[in-house]
């Protein structure tokens, strides 16, 4: 299902969940692993492509990678590598997602550079494996990471009140990485995911506004940051900003309040919700860069519903003039819970088998094949 306004092998795309990050209580979690998607790659994949998605997105899992400083086992990688290849399916490949070694953090002296050197060392792996131009994430959702580990203390490295300051860290990391990887295949393409937002301030709670702006506007810090409008000592260029992906979720619109927990979520339908297509064309206007659909998602019955929403609101942009790529559905296979471990039922497929067969959910691949119809008549 080539299209002609996307550099993808498919519009539509299908995620991987691959965190791998330790959480508040310090368990390690591997969802790469939980899936057994590293088992199964190579069925996940020809699954992938018997339903005309040719694309999806993937990751390394940095910890596995890098045991010691400076020595790299590839064993966990190589074989997805080679799956993807042989089921014929192009890969964006997270270099970090969430997740880096026991012995460093962002904020532990060294980090930009040797996540620099484990990128280098990715980017002649895949020299070596025939790679000339792949697409990479070097490090996935900046924001949401500064907030999660460096805000409010729910994962790695557990900082509170220091979300900027996590966010730096992690820009200076991403250019160090693509700096890098460039050096080895100039030919490289990035991705640089960032949750899409909209935060309001309750009416009964004047006094919430400013804070509700300043979601708002930090949703596009670390953009700026790479395209060095924002802290340009940093070393920032429009050069580094690549494709825009934005990660978009039925929880990404909420009421502010100072605890997240008491949040209000604006659901599908309230009207103090803002239209994605409107969102989308701020984020064009903003940056003038094309941008992709690079996470989203619904779980359980939601699903279908959710994605058909989003696909609608996808083309309003894209009719209106936005230059979107491509929608990925995220994730595409069921998942354990990150906190508690739960069934999620948010996939295409669920749990395999120990010969690697995964149930389908009906429903989900009926909508995909209308909204990849859909798209293509667009």
């Amino acid at each position: 299902m080539p299209e002609a306004s996307t550099p993808f092998a498919s519009f539509l795309m299908g995620g991987f969940e691959c965190s791998s990050h330790r959480r508040r209580d310090r368990t390690r979690l591997d969802l790469i692993a939980a899936t057994q998607h590293d088992r199964f790659a190579r069925q996940d994949y020809d699954r992938l492509r018997a339903r005309g998605i040719l694309t999806a997105r993937d990751g390394l899992r940095w910890h596995l990678i890098e045991t010691r400083p400076g020595s790299y086992d590839f064993s966990s990688f190589l074989p997805m590598l080679r799956a993807s290849r042989e089921a014929g399916v192009q890969v964006i490949w997270d270099l970090m997602h969430y997740g880096w070694p026991d012995d460093t953090d962002p904020f532990a002296p060294g980090f930009t550079a040797r996540a620099a050197a484990f990128a280098g060392a990715v980017a002649r792996l895949l020299a070596a494996e025939g790679e000339t131009a792949p697409w990479l994430v070097p490090v996935n959702e900046i924001s949401f990471l500064a907030w999660a580990g460096g805000e409010v203390g729910y994962m790695n490295p557990w900082r509170e009140g220091e979300g900027h300051l996590l966010k730096r860290r992690l820009v200076q990391a991403s250019l160090a990485m693509m700096d890098a990887v460039w050096a080895e295949l100039p030919a490289a393409r990035f991705l640089h995911t960032e949750p899409l937002i909209h935060v309001v301030p309750h009416p009964q709670r004047p006094a919430d506004a400013p804070n509700a702006a300043a979601f708002n506007r930090g949703q596009f810090e670390a953009w700026d940051m790479l395209a060095g409008t924002l802290h340009p000592e940093l070393g920032g260029h429009p050069r580094y900003l690549g494709l825009l992906g934005v990660n978009y979720y039925g929880q990404n619109q909420w009421v502010h309040h100072d605890s997240p927990a008491e949040r209000e979520l604006l659901p599908p339908g309230h009207p103090w919700r803002r239209p994605l297509d409107e969102m989308l064309q701020e984020v064009w206007q903003r940056y003038g860069r094309p941008l992709c659909i690079a996470e989203t998602g619904a779980e359980g019955d939601a699903r279908v519903p959710w994605l058909r929403s989003v696909g609608e609101e996808v083309r309003r942009a894209m009719s209106a003039g936005a230059p979107v790529q491509g929608l990925c559905f995220y994730p595409i296979l069921d998942y354990p819970g990150w906190d508690d471990d739960r069934h999620c039922p948010t996939g295409l497929w669920g749990y395999a088998d120990d010969a690697g067969h995964r149930p389908e959910y009906p429903p989900l691949a009926e909508e995909l094949a209308a909204q990849a119809q859909a798209f293509a008549a667009l």
